[in-house]
């Protein structure tokens, strides 16, 4: 029981880091659109800031993706035996 809810616990995490993922590459594709606008108008100042902001959203969705390697890299705990389990908050 307790391992398939660390199991869930460790699937809405990743879950949740594919959610931000997919935001983030949502906004730098929006960043790369707005730039290149910008730069085939004319405005050839830009183009600087706007990589230098799509590095640092490219630099958050590594971060996502070294996180959900880690926690895919979590062990499960394994259950204390039935002679360690003691206390009135253990039912069963």
């Amino acid at each position: 029981m307790k391992r398939q809810h660390a199991r869930r616990k460790r699937g809405v995490a990743v879950d949740a880091a594919m959610v931000m993922v997919i935001l983030v590459l949502m906004v730098q594709m929006w960043l790369l659109t707005a730039t290149l606008e910008s730069y085939l108008a004319g405005h050839h100042s830009v183009a600087l800031p706007g990589f230098i902001s799509s590095l640092l959203l490219f630099g958050v969705c590594a971060f996502f993706y070294w996180l959900v390697l880690r926690i895919d890299r979590m062990k499960e705990r394994e259950p204390p035996p039935d002679d360690m389990r003691s206390g009135p908050w253990q039912i069963g």
